[in-house]
């Protein structure tokens, strides 16, 4: 439910990190204005990407921000936060998918919700959220239906799907349901000129979000012997790299297509904190560019994966650590709130998904020194064009 997208504000630099705080708490703040306070568990970094394109391609206005009062994740200070249109949208397709997620952990009989009692209600709250999304979708003129479609189809793929199915099959339905999304938010800003680039864009992030989702949980579906993408269809992961890798590259060329007002956070997040966030899923510290002696085996090609990091003639040992099992809904969901209140998600180097238990890092983490002014000057960064992985 955090998402993939989860940059270090010391990376973005102060700027940058208060805009992207400001679209996260609006995206917070909208889905309780609209939905209700329950509601606010559904936020999370991916949706708050909606808000962020809206805005940068229709640029800042006075009725698009207002003054959010304290908060424990903000120190208890108020903040001003993103309000508009965008954030409604980020909301509204927060639910949708949040409630087919719930309905995914009923269905598998996860946890506590392997017990009828609690399946129901859980089963009332995605309902309830369901028919909130679709609300507020409708409140700004976006047909939640292709994500409902999308979900109901994945399903059925998933079901179907065995070795020697092309992973993108099982993707598709994840890549249509974001492209739609990206697409609405050049009809929210007034730009219907962006909705094919950025279509194509959502297409390709869904299909990153797919794949890096598959191989992070991978070993603990093994374990658990839950369904996974990349151990169903026979998929390696160098070949999940390869795909990963040529859709970030995608991303990259769809962007330049795009006519934004403000091109500094919406590019950065799509572009190099995504390909940070491949590179995290994968194991590596760079991009797929060549890598030196020593580190993980030998220097590899841009499109070649590294090797397994729990070989056993690396320091890591031969066998991968053990992952705890995955939280049920409801006991996600305290956890969840024990992070927000104990400001653990921004203060802390690395702590417990809620859901997954896997490591998540702190959003003041992982804050390496960075030299390269570029993205804070240039329109689209320019640096991606001669230097794919350049850490600015």
């Amino acid at each position: 439910m955090f998402g993939i997208v989860r940059p270090c504000r010391h990376r973005l630099g102060e700027g940058l990190a208060a805009q992207w705080m400001a679209h996260l708490c609006g995206l917070c703040l909208a889905l309780r204005k609209d939905h209700g306070q329950f509601a606010r568990i559904v936020t999370n970094y991916d949706g708050l990407l909606i808000s962020v394109l809206t805005e940068a391609q229709a640029g800042k206005s006075a009725d698009g921000r207002r003054t959010a009062g304290p908060c424990p994740l903000r120190g208890m200070r108020t903040a001003s936060v993103a309000d508009g249109e965008g954030a409604r949208l980020a909301a509204a397709v927060s639910l949708v998918l949040a409630s087919a997620k719930v309905r995914d952990h009923v269905a598998d009989g996860d946890g506590l919700l392997a017990r009828r009692p609690v399946a129901r209600a859980a089963r009332r709250v995605a309902a309830s959220w369901g028919r909130a999304g679709e609300r507020g979708g409708t409140a700004v003129g976006f047909d939640t239906a292709v994500l409902v479609d999308a979900v109901d189809r994945q399903v059925g793929l998933e079901a179907l799907a065995g070795p020697g199915t092309p992973l993108l099959t099982v993707t598709e339905p994840t890549e249509t349901a974001t492209a739609a999304a990206f697409a609405h938010t050049a009809v929210l800003a007034g730009r219907p000129g962006n909705a094919v680039p950025l279509a194509e864009a959502g297409r390709l992030f869904g299909r990153l979000a797919h794949l890096l989702d598959a191989v992070e949980d991978q070993a603990a579906d093994a374990a658990s012997g839950a369904w996974n993408p990349l151990t169903a269809t026979g998929t390696s992961r160098a070949e999940a790299r390869r795909l990963a890798d040529d859709a970030l590259h995608g991303i990259r060329l769809a962007l330049k297509d795009v006519e934004f007002t403000d091109a500094k956070l919406a590019p950065l997040l799509l572009i190099h904190e995504l390909r940070r966030s491949v590179d995290r899923a994968f194991g590596t510290e760079s991009c797929g560019h060549a890598r030196p002696e020593g580190a993980f085996g030998p220097p590899q090609g841009p499109y070649a994966p590294p090797q397994h990091p729990y070989d056993a003639n690396n320091p890591f040992g031969a066998q991968p650590p053990q992952h705890p099992g995955k939280r049920g809904f409801w006991a996600g969901c305290a956890a969840a709130l024990g992070l927000c209140c104990t400001c653990k998600v921004c203060c802390a180097d690395e702590f417990e998904g809620p859901w997954s238990r896997k490591k998540r890092e702190g959003w003041c983490s992982d804050c390496g020194s960075c030299d390269c002014s570029c993205c804070e000057a240039c329109s689209c960064c320019e640096c991606c064009e001669c230097c794919s992985c350049c850490d600015c």
